[in-house]
């Protein structure tokens, strides 16, 4: 590298076609009303100017604010919405299309349907703030309701009470006063304290650092509960408090009030903070204290480990005012050995001035993984463990102490061909989501992807849980890739499909079963039809020890074996498994629909490359064997076989393959190219490279750097930086805030191999994050990927 090569660049622009592509209007995204009666068409933003990633942001307690709009930093919204009927009969008709008139250059955001589907409340974000807007989708007329006074730093502002009450908002305290000021000159050192009980915790960014920081963040992250009416009118309900966020019960009775306060921490995030949560009356008084949670700055790094105390204080969605809960038995601490390891209770107003006492509902050998209630005596949970991948679905009775689960499902969770589908939610009586019963009221339905050794084909069943019996509805089928979006009738004989093929692009259609008819609902066209001539197959190979790996492969339009080989990218991303059956199984759609957008690698396609888009990499550990102990071995001999195959078809030039990814690939490049003599170049692309900077596990690693010594050392590309003699192109955001990937992981192994002799070239993106969003930054990426691979592929 020469000193030249370290000169500051302009923004460079991709080459043509790319340059006219990487931006292009994409389909709009689909929001299908409660009340079944409408769908919006949402238009999806353009990349942003680098002014906006720019922009003046605050990072606190793991968040990133913009303190002029009191929203997330660097938030883009929906543009123009379209209302459009669900009825098959008006689909048709251009009328039943109506664009709603918004103000110019809006950007939708937090969008929330009442609870009867007749109104859509969002924001849309002004110079100076965020503000309340309201749909009516029988006129599609939209009306503000708030001036730019909510306060949307953190998590969705508003709520839906009912349509006659209107919503629950988060807005800034009138007459606040100016944010606090840093002190001119510090006012002392920074000191912190540990008693010596272990606090271990994985990496986190964006925490608090000053005393300053955590003013800033009591500042900003202030709220009045606010009650706003349809007419506008606004009764305020609290006074200004660090409001987590307010829950209506699902009658409109009662509010879940979630707060957070002091001490604050400097080394864990906000959701670690104290944390309380009580229920409110209409008026804003306390009927009791659901809740009440210290500050918790123990995170263990398994994945099976939680906040001991109450967590997930939430309504049922099939009674009028039931509150649920959490609690671990095991103290959050998956190392303890106990029967059972999570606990959930409830309680059902009427509540105050005391709560009533809580109902042990269910216990569960694992961890909660989700609860869908369905009726007064019948809901369905599910319990998962990390650690041994294991996934239970049971049947309740939320009526009996205790629950008396009935066990309906046991599988690894990472097994695709076992997995029986999502159950299927509707609103229920009080708009909120419950199970969707059969007439038969013993019948649920599941939405299932539909992952075979045949393929991918996604599938409608109906699941009797007395008797246990499924029956297939219905069920994609070639040349689609088509899924259930909405169930329309309680028999299932109507419900939306989104609806691809390799080449055409996603749609709507209404099914009819019992008629067989299908009405389009949407006609989005190809946005790059230039790629309508690319070959895109799903392809299947094996590694040295007989597992069976898979890829999704594409060509150049028009290309022919006769051509000769050609030079080729490998975009890979490892996972870990601790089943042979689930590592060797093929999810990916033949049939999916296909076009680039942003950074994405297909755009190479355009100039000539074939593209190995993520290549089975399964670290597998079986038998109490942990994956990463043998990652090095597993990771080579994938990727190997990889290349073997698309040699020995006459696909790629042995001498001309390269290997790039992101994140986690981009750990996974350093290392194939430090360890493996197979590639001519590598792409690396926000990575991290020393995993001694994240010594409380990292990934799938749930042990400890001091627990794993050799793994942690083996595993990590920057010990062995003198092999990398492969050209490797590093990029990195500058303001990296994804925990393990600060940008110092690029520099620092960029500085090694620099140091040893080796050809590396580092790229820093100014203001971007984890992923680079601006369109100076994304179209230099891209620009920066061709010119690297047509030097070291092509000259």
């Amino acid at each position: 590298m020469t000193a030249t090569d370290s000169a500051p660049l302009h923004w460079q622009t991709p080459p043509t076609p790319i340059d006219e592509q990487y931006d292009s209007p994409r389909s709009p995204i689909v929001r299908i009303s409660p009340n079944r009666q409408w769908f919006l068409e949402l238009e999806r933003p353009s990349l942003p100017d680098i002014r906006l990633i720019v922009a003046p942001i605050l990072r606190l307690a793991g968040l990133e604010l913009n303190p002029k709009t009191w929203e997330p930093a660097r938030a883009q919204g929906y543009g123009k919405m379209t209302v459009c009927s669900l009825d098959p009969e008006a689909a048709a008709d251009p009328k039943a299309r109506r664009t709603v008139v918004l103000p110019d250059q809006a950007q939708i955001r937090n969008l929330r349907w009442s609870p009867q589907g007749h109104y859509l409340a969002f924001t849309l974000t002004e110079d100076t703030g965020v503000s309340l807007w309201v749909l009516e989708l029988v006129t599609a007329q939209a009306r503000k309701l708030t001036e730019s006074c909510l306060n949307g730093t953190y998590g969705n502002p508003c709520n839906w009470i009912s349509e006659e009450q209107g919503l629950l908002c988060k807005m800034i305290p009138a007459n606040h006063p100016e944010p606090p000021a840093a002190p001119e000159i510090p006012i002392g050192p920074q000191v912190e304290n540990h008693a010596g009980e272990a606090s271990p915790s994985r990496t986190y960014t964006n925490l608090l650092t000053t005393a300053h920081d955590a003013d800033l963040f009591a500042y900003y992250l202030t709220s009045v509960l606010m009650q706003v009416g349809l007419d506008g009118t606004q009764t305020p309900l609290t006074d200004p408090c660090l409001i987590d966020e307010a829950t209506p019960s699902p009658d409109g009775q009662w509010i879940l009030l979630e707060t957070l306060s002091r001490p604050f921490s400097y080394q864990v995030p906000l959701w670690r903070f104290p944390h309380r949560a009580e229920v409110l009356d209409l008026k804003g008084q306390s009927q009791g204290i659901v809740a009440d949670l210290p500050l918790n700055e123990t995170v263990l790094p398994q994945y099976d480990a939680v906040r001991p105390g109450r967590r997930w204080v939430n309504w049922r969605g099939d009674r009028p005012a039931t509150l649920f809960w959490v609690e671990a038995l095991d103290q959050g601490d998956p190392r303890i050995e106990v029967p059972h390891r999570d606990a959930v209770y409830q309680i059902s107003a009427p509540f105050g001035p005391e709560l009533p006492e809580p109902q042990l509902l269910w216990k569960l050998e694992m961890r909660l993984y989700r609860l869908r209630w369905g009726r007064e005596n019948l809901a369905i949970g599910m319990e998962a463990w990390y650690d041994s991948r294991q996934l239970r679905l049971w049947k309740l009775d939320p009526t009996q102490t205790g629950g008396d689960p009935q066990l309906l499902h046991q599988r690894d969770f990472q097994d695709a061909y076992q997995d029986p589908g999502e159950l299927v939610t509707v609103p229920g009586p009080y708009g909120w989501g419950t199970l969707l019963f059969a007439p038969d009221t013993e019948s649920v339905y599941l939405e299932g992807y539909g992952a075979s050794p045949k393929g991918v084909y996604p599938f409608l069943d109906r699941w009797n849980l007395a008797t246990d019996t499924k029956e297939r509805l219905w069920q994609a089928e070639d040349p689609y890739y088509e899924a259930v979006r909405v169930i329309l009738d309680p028999e299932a004989n109507q419900f939306i499909t989104a609806r691809q093929s390799s080449t055409e692009p996603n749609n709507f259609y209404r099914h009819d079963r019992r008629h067989q008819t299908l009405t389009p609902l949407t006609q989005f066209r190809d946005p790059l039809p230039w790629y309508a001539g690319i070959t895109r197959h799903v392809v299947r190979y094996l590694r040295a020890d007989g597992l069976t790996l898979s890829a999704t492969l594409y060509l150049p339009p028009g290309y022919d074996p006769s051509q000769g080989p050609l030079p080729t990218l490998l975009w890979v991303y490892p996972e870990e498994f601790r089943s042979r059956d689930s590592a060797g199984q093929v999810t990916t759609a033949e049939n999916a629909f296909s076009r680039p957008w942003g950074g994405s690698i297909l755009f190479l396609l355009t100039q000539g490359y074939a593209i190995l888009d993520n290549p089975s990499i399964p670290i597998l550990g079986e038998e109490g064997e942990e994956p990463n102990d043998t990652y090095g071995e597993q990771l080579l001999s994938s990727a190997h076989a990889a290349v073997d195959f698309l040699v020995e078809r006459g696909i790629a030039d042995p001498d001309r393959v390269a290997v790039g990814g992101h994140s986690y690939g981009a750990f996974t490049v350093a290392n194939l190219l430090a360890h493996s003599d197979r590639f001519r170049a590598g792409i690396a692309r926000s990575g991290a490279y020393n995993r001694t900077l994240t010594p409380f596990g990292f990934q799938g690693e749930q042990r400890t750097y001091w627990e794993a010594l050799e793994t942690y050392t083996a595993m990590s590309p920057f010990t062995v930086a003198d092999r990398i003699k492969t050209p490797l192109l590093l990029i990195h955001g500058g303001a990296d805030s994804n925990p393990g990937t600060y940008p110092i992981q690029s520099e620092r192994l960029f500085e090694a191999i620099k140091g040893l002799g080796g050809t590396v070239r580092w790229v820093v993106l100014p203001g971007e994050g984890h992923d680079y969003r601006s369109r100076q930054a994304v179209g230099h990426v891209l620009w920066e990927m061709v010119s690297w691979l047509d030097r070291y592929l092509k000259g």
